[in-house]
This record gives C-alpha cells, structure tokens and sequence, in this order.
C-alpha cells in the first residue's frame, strides 16, 4: 500500500489539472483510500504527479534495431554505458539503448508503456523475447501488414472477407496488439526495384491492388476485427518534397474509419525538390483538425546523431544515395523488408531546419492534445531519452524563438514556426505523453490516475527548467511498486505484454498451411508465436 501525499496532480482524463490532493495506491492500482497507519507515504509536497508516460510509437526491439546496432559501432563507444548492480544488469544508452537499458531509461524518465511500432510475423517470436528483456515497462506491438503477400493476392481477387480472417489469425499467431501499414505496396514493390509513390500507382506483380485499396482495407479490417488500436499507418512517399499531397489523399480514403498516422512530421513536406522544400504543417493540420477519425504521433527532428530503421526499404535506399552514408537492407520474405542508415541531423542543413520545425509545428497546429502524441519515431528522429527537450521546446515560446536564431533566413522563411506563439501547459503536456496515447492505443487503464487504473506514475521536483525536471523523477512507481527512488533506480520488475486475440475462422488455416509449404522457408508450425513465449501476456479478447 502507498499513499503519494500533498503532490500538484495532473489527471486530464479525470479533470484535476494541477489540484493539490493525495494519490492511494493498493495491490497495483489506484485506489479510494489506503488505510490509515497502513503502507509507506510519499510527501510530493512541492512535486509534481503524472501518470506513467505511454510511448504510442517506438522502436526497441527485433532485428532491424540489432542490425542497427551493428552498423553503428562507433556510436556505442561513445554510448553511456549503465554497470551492472543487484537493481539492474548491465547495458548501453546510445541511439539505441540495448534491452536492459531501454527499460531502466524509459522508467527513469517517468514513461512505463511502449508500443514497438513495426514487427515483422515472420521474425515476431525475435522480438518477443527481446520485449521480455526489456524490463519494467508494459509492452505492445503491432505486425506489418500492408505488404504481405497472402493479404495483398486476397485483395488482388476480392476476397475481402478471407483477408479479414487471414489478418485476424496473423495478428493472433504473432501476439500482436493492432495493425501496422508501411509504404502500403511500396516495400512489396521494392523486391522488383520498384516503389508505390502515388496511391493510384498498381503493385508490381498485381493488376488491381494499389496503396489506397491497402490503405481502405486495413483500415476496415481493423474496425470489423474490434482492435483497440485502428490501423498504424505509415503514409506513401515517406519523407519527400511534396508528399502533402499523398497525405491528405490517403487522409480522404480514411473518412469514416478510425486511423492512426504515424510520425506525421514525415508526411507533411511542401516544395517540388529538395531545393524547394518547405514546411506543409498548416495544410495537414487543417485536415486533421476538420477530420476526428484520425490520431497521429508527431515523429518530431533533434538534431544531432541517430541512425534510421524503417521497413521502408525504398525510402532507406533512397537516404544512402543522398547521404553516401552506410545502409543496409534487409528482406522479410512475403512479408515486408527493412533499411537502415546513420544519419545526423544538422542546423545548418536547409532540409533538416524544416524537418525539425514542422514536428513542433504539428504539435502547436493540432487544437485537439488530445489527438496528437508526443514521439520522435525512435530512433529516426531522435532517441526517446530526448523527449523533455521537446517538451521544453512545446512550454517555451521563447525558447523557441531563441533556437531559431541559429537558422538561416532561408530557412525560417520555409517554415511557420516562427509565427507560432502557443505554449503548453502541464495539463496538456500529461495529455500529450500519456491519457492520449493510452486512448490512442485503446489501454483505458492506462494514462490516468482513477480509481481501477494501473498504478503507474511519476512524481517529478517542479522546476522552471522543464526538460531537466522531466529528465530526472523523483519517484516512479510501476504498477504500485517504486522503481526509482531520488533519482536512482531502486528496483527492476518484469512489465506485462498487451496482445490482442481477435475473432476470426479459425479454418483460415487450411487456408494458409499449403502456402507456407508452397513459398515460404519456414514451416506452418514454426510461425505462430505460442502464448507460452510471450511473457507476461495480458489478451484483450475481442472474441464475442
């Protein structure tokens, strides 16, 4: 039992925007009351409450991170090494902390929910056990659907009603949490040394299934299939001058089905060229505002080192040739594929300026917090261990204004931002890392502090310096327990892992099994992930 007394809460889902009160916590959630006499109290006098940050969009698991862990040894020896002691085992944080230390610097920053974005079926059983070596944080994670190529042959003949069974039984068989579409047709496509830029453009190997059949599709199935999470949807023409355009053409294809857009800063570039690029922020607001069905996350730019991972295979591919830098490609054989490239992010580079801006602008166009979650798609944008800059940069008018002074006049004539004067308030900052996201992910008992939620929460010494008071906890309790206390981790416990089991013609299989015999290397039985391998599994039953 513990009591967090006297702390400034901050609950949106539950309207207390910074009242003084007491927080009870028993047997792992949040309470009524505690007691009197009974359990430990935390005096928060002078601190403030948060609930636990949910991260609705990351990468921290699976073999495309340990591919980029290969291909950037040289940022691990600069990397912060974590020693191994009796509350944690050792690690590295970097661009991409290994498992351990993802875990420990996640809950060291008050976030203790991720989604790990993109998970191949094929190589799910991987990235499970990498989730369970992940410590302290709940997990979930959605499979890459929108270029497998038993769903894309389906769509090809009109079999809407057996795709729909097909991808029930793949989100089932790799214990996964939702739907996830990446480049829809373009990484399919890629195999031939091809792309899907337009959603009118048809796949490579089909006659009739193009990026928006994809798109409407999934975004169906996931409605008929009652996910808590709508479909994940990474747009076409990821990262290009221009692809305003795509993206509001793939926004009206969605109209009347729920839809997340993914890392939407990538998404919302103007211009014909490099040379012309500029931020197109006000025009994919004004959409998304209009638009309620749609949730995104901001994908927001800091500059400075990272390295990308994608399934976006032809984008990757496109990245080394402007940048000369490494790459590697990786193909899922049916499925989907993979690239990675180190890339820096730099102030004096026009392209990188407007990258950096239109993430922030999102986040101050969108009205509705709510709707809008703080990401930086890492590690393409930056590390998750650099969200309290963003959140310094979203509270600070002019400390925006102050890091704009670094910019060239040609850049800041490509963009709004500087016109942009709205401040968050810490109400709405809880909104953006956590009550939304959880809403986004459909986790209702995660992200606020009513009675019957989780008992995940952060306390945090207030200070007018945001991104230090938000980089260092005081307390962090998870699922009633105090995982860091003064700043230091006192404790290491195993998270819970969010799979959806959705209902579906379990004949489907009879269905699936000659495929496998007919194209893939692996066999029918080795595929699905079995419950017994996904530890601390929790299943949202949407069997009726």
């Amino acid at each position: 039992m513990l009591r967090i007394k006297g702390g400034k809460v901050y609950d949106p889902a539950n309207g207390v925007n910074g009242e003084v009160r007491d927080i009870c916590i028993s047997d792992g959630k949040i309470t009524a009351d505690v007691p009197g006499g009974m359990g430990r109290t935390i005096d928060a006098t002078g601190m403030i409450v948060f609930p636990g940050g949910v991260d609705v969009h990351t990468h921290v698991a699976g073999a495309a991170l340990n591919f980029a862990r290969g291909l950037i040894p040289e940022q691990h020896r600069k990397a912060i090494p974590i020693f191994h002691s009796p509350e944690r085992r050792a690690g590295i944080v970097g661009t991409t902390p290994t498992t351990f230390a993802t875990g420990y610097v996640y809950a060291g920053m008050g976030w203790t929910t991720a989604n790990e974005a993109a998970v191949p079926l094929l190589s799910a059983k991987h990235t499970h056990e990498e989730l369970h070596d992940t410590p302290i944080i709940d997990k979930s994670c959605c499979v890459l659907m929108a270029n497998n190529e038993i769903i894309l042959d389906l769509l090809e003949n009109e079999e809407y009603e057996r795709a729909k069974h097909v991808a029930g039984w793949q989100i089932w068989a790799a214990k996964a949490y939702g739907i996830k579409a990446v480049n829809p047709g373009g990484v399919a496509g890629w195999k031939w040394g091809k792309d899907c830029k337009g959603l009118a453009d048809v796949v490579p190997g089909y006659k009739k299934v193009t990026p928006a059949k994809i798109v409407a599709a999934l975004a169906q199935i996931a409605e008929d299939l009652r996910l808590p999470h709508p479909v994940h949807l990474h747009c076409n023409n990821l990262g290009a001058p221009g692809n305003v355009s795509t993206t509001i053409e793939t926004m009206k294809i969605l109209e009347g089905r729920r839809a997340h857009m993914a890392h939407l800063q990538y998404h919302a570039y103007g211009g014909d060229d490099w040379f012309t690029m500029k931020s197109a922020s006000v025009e994919v607001a004004e959409y998304f505002n209009a638009h309620p069905n749609l949730t995104a996350d901001a994908g927001a730019v800091l500059f400075g080192n990272t390295v990308t991972v994608t399934a976006d295979g032809p984008w990757q591919h496109l990245l080394y040739q402007l940048t000369g830098h490494k790459w590697g490609n990786l193909d899922v054989e049916n499925e989907t594929g993979c690239g990675v490239v180190p890339y820096v992010y730099k102030e004096k580079n026009l392209v990188n300026a407007i990258q950096w801006a239109v993430g922030l602008e999102l986040l101050l166009l969108i009205d509705d917090p709510w709707r809008i979650s703080l990401t930086t798609d890492h590690p393409n944008g930056a590390t998750f261990w650099r969200y309290p800059e963003i959140v310094q940069l979203l509270m600070n008018a002019d400390f925006r204004k102050e890091q704009l002074k670094a910019f060239s006049d040609k850049a800041r004539s490509r963009m709004v931002l500087p016109e942009l004067t709205r401040e968050y308030t810490l109400n709405e900052i809880a909104i953006i890392t956590s009550v939304g996201p959880a809403r986004t992910l459909g986790l209702t008992q995660k992200g606020h502090l009513g009675i019957g939620a989780d008992a995940d929460v952060a306390i945090y010494n207030e200070n007018a310096n945001v991104a230090q008071m938000f980089s260092y906890p005081r307390y962090v309790i998870k699922s009633g327990e105090i995982i860091v206390e003064e700043g230091e981790l006192r404790k290491s416990v195993q998270g819970r892992a969010f799979v959806v089991r959705p209902e579906y013609d379990e004949t489907i299989e009879d269905y699936i099994r000659p495929l496998f015999q007919q194209y893939y290397t692996m066999s029918f039985e080795n595929y699905p992930v079995t419950p017994e391998r996904v530890h601390g599994l929790q299943v949202v039953d949407r069997r009726s």
